[in-house]
C-alpha cells in the first residue's frame, strides 16, 4: 500500500509543479496555460511511473518518446504572424520543460524537479523584466 501512496503523491506533485508554470503562462495570456501545463506534467509523470514499474527493460525508450512527442503539442502553440514575427516559442519550450519535470517526478527525483521548476519560473520572470526594460 505504501507504493500506491507514493505514486499518488508523485502525481499530485507533478500537478502542483506543472501548475506553477502553467499559472504564470495563464497570467501572461499565453496559448497554453494552467490546465495544459498541469496535464502535460501529470501525463509525463504517469507514463514514467507506469513504464518504470511495468516495462522494466524498455522504460528509457518510452520516456524518450515523451520528450520527442511533446513537440507536437508545443508546435501547436507556435504562431507565425507575418511581419510581426513568431509567437509561442517560450510557451512551447515551457511545455517541453514541464514534460521533463513530470518525468523527473515520476522517477522520484523530487528535489531536482522542484529546483527545475524554480529555475523555469525565474527564466519566465526574466522575460517580464525584458519587456519592462524595452518600454
Amino acid at each position: 500500500m505504501d507504493l500506491v501512496y507514493e505514486q499518488v503523491l508523485k502525481l499530485l506533485l507533478a500537478v502542483v509543479l506543472g501548475g506553477l508554470i502553467g499559472f504564470e503562462r495563464e497570467r501572461s495570456h499565453k496559448p497554453a496555460g494552467l490546465r495544459t501545463h498541469m496535464l502535460v506534467c501529470l501525463g509525463a509523470s504517469l507514463i514514467t511511473i507506469v513504464s518504470i514499474n511495468y516495462f522494466v527493460n524498455d522504460y528509457a525508450r518510452i520516456i524518450s518518446g515523451i520528450v520527442s512527442g511533446i513537440g507536437f503539442i508545443g508546435a501547436g502553440t507556435i504562431i507565425a504572424q507575418g511581419n510581426k514575427g513568431i509567437h509561442g516559442l517560450t510557451t512551447a519550450a515551457s511545455l517541453w520543460a514541464v514534460a521533463t519535470i513530470g518525468i523527473t517526478v515520476g522517477i522520484g527525483w523530487y528535489a531536482l524537479a522542484s529546483m527545475a521548476t524554480a529555475l523555469i519560473m525565474l527564466v519566465l520572470f526574466m522575460a517580464k523584466l525584458e519587456h519592462m526594460s524595452l518600454k
